[in-house]
């Protein structure tokens, strides 16, 4: 038996998924968590095989659960929200597969067995989406900042919140900006949120 750890903010998907997966013979659901800290704790206490987790949970998400559950259990990305960063970032944080929730139930049984047998499986297209949009020209610093002003914040709050002078704060959001070709801070914002890099 392969057992799975879902980890979904919206009940009713959860269940769902939980529902249609223990239809298989193979598989049994070990558990269930709303958050990523629950996720995180269960993971720990459960030992699961395999961790479905939800891209957007409420405090922790599921990228950054699946960084400190890796060494437990093997993890998937089902996500509503599959960006190319995204998919770039979870592969990084050691995600053996990444899929949309619009996937049908076989396709997710399949996965979790794949996973759970030393495979991986991406969304045929997120793949190659992100193979065509490439690396985020970003630096880790500018992706910080810029995702602070994503928040509407002004500069003094995001130099206070990055622990920078406004001025350095300036020098790279005009970077940023200039590397997505932005007008301002606020396109380049939501540029950079499109394509899943803040």
């Amino acid at each position: 038996m392969i057992s799975v750890l879902l980890a979904d903010d919206e009940h009713l998907i959860r269940g769902a998924m939980a529902a249609l997966l223990a239809l298989e013979d193979d598989l049994i659901i070990a558990g269930q968590a709303a958050t990523g800290g629950e996720a995180v704790q269960m993971a720990r206490a459960l030992t699961p095989d395999v961790a479905l987790l939800d891209l957007q949970l409420p405090d922790i998400d599921g990228i950054a659960v699946a960084e400190q559950i890796n060494p437990i259990c093997r993890t998937v990305i089902v996500t509503s929200h599959g960006l190319p960063g995204h998919l770039k970032r979870a592969l990084s944080a050691g995600v053996r597969g990444f899929l949309s929730k619009t996937v049908s139930a076989d396709i997710l049984a399949t996965v979790v067995r794949t996973v759970h047998g030393g495979g991986r499986y991406v969304d045929p297209q997120l793949a190659a989406e992100a193979i065509s949009i490439g690396d985020s020209p970003l630096t880790p610093r500018e992706a910080t900042v810029l995702a602070l002003a994503a928040t509407g914040a002004p500069i003094d709050d995001i130099a206070r919140r990055a622990s920078l002078s406004p001025g350095t704060v300036r020098n790279y959001l005009s970077s940023a900006a200039g590397k997505l070709n932005a007008v301002n801070r606020h396109e380049a914002a939501r540029t950079a949120q499109a394509f899943g890099w803040i």
